[in-house]
Order: structure tokens, then C-alpha cells, then sequence
């Protein structure tokens, strides 16, 4: 099965990661973060992006994993409002790698059942890309799902 849309791969705990292009905004470099006293520990704190404030989820608090870069060198995947019931919301990750065009993907979607294992399961599927013999996976995350846990 081929991904019917382009995914935005990023780099959060030395995995690779996507969500779909149609999802994000823009891409800013880390900025000053502004903490919320009493807020739960994923959310990092607000941001004031061109006289917007937009609230910024440590995406890796919510996924479980351990960012491998320092704050100041990491990335702001800012979201679409739309997919965030209007809210300016970004993700803070550890670097965007690419836009992955989806003619160039094997995606594999994964069924509730099949992470059964794993409480909270963020993956909607696995995408494979590459050269058969050097393929990288890159688990692509239910957005939408992370969302509606995390704000």
C-alpha cells in the first residue's frame, strides 16, 4: 500500500518519524518559550510567532521518547489550525529531515490490535522508503489522536 499524500519526516530520540505534509503550517527554529505555571508536563509553553501565541507540546514527553538534541538546536513544527480545532499549536521535535513524496513510499497502516502491546499508541503506520536493501522505516504518527490527548 502507497501513502495517498506527501508526510513531513522528522527526527525525535534518534528515530525517525512523519506526519502529513497537509498537517503543518511551517517549520521554525527554536525560539523562546514562555513556561505555563500548573500546566501538565508536556506542554513546553507558549510562543509568540509573528503576534500569534501558539502553545508548544514537547512531542517527545507525549510519545515516550528521550530528545537527543538540546533545546536551542531543535525545531518547531507549527501546526495547521484546522487540524487543531483552531488553536495555534507546534510540535517541538529534534530536526526535520524532509518532505517524503508519496509515489516514493511503502506505507503500512497498523491496526489498533497489532500495537495492542503498547498503551497510548501514536502510530497510524509504518513507512518504508529507499532502496529495498537500504529501506529506512519511519513510524508515521496519528496527529489527530496525539492532539486529542495532549490539548
Amino acid at each position: 500500500m502507497t501513502a495517498d499524500q506527501d508526510v513531513v519526516e522528522f527526527e525525535l530520540g534518534g528515530e525517525l518519524f512523519a506526519l502529513d505534509i497537509m498537517l503543518a503550517r511551517e517549520i521554525v527554529e527554536m525560539m523562546p518559550i514562555t513556561p505555563i505555571p500548573g500546566a501538565p508536563p508536556h506542554i513546553a509553553g507558549i510562543i509568540n510567532l509573528r503576534g500569534e501565541i501558539t502553545t508548544v507540546i514537547g512531542l517527545e514527553k507525549v510519545i515516550g521518547v528521550q530528545a537527543t538534541r538540546t533545546m536551542a538546536d531543535r525545531k518547531i513544527i507549527v501546526l495547521m489550525s484546522g487540524a487543531t480545532r483552531g488553536k495555534n499549536v507546534g510540535f517541538i521535535v529534534d530536526d526535520v529531515r524532509s518532505v517524503i513524496p508519496a509515489a516514493g513510499v511503502d506505507a503500512h497502516m497498523v491496526a489498533e490490535r497489532d500495537l495492542s502491546a503498547y498503551s497510548n499508541s501514536y502510530v497510524k503506520g509504518i513507512i518504508r522508503h529507499g532502496e529495498e536493501s537500504g529501506s529506512t522505516l519511519v513510524m508515521w504518527l496519528d496527529v489527530s489522536r496525539i492532539l486529542a490527548e495532549a490539548i
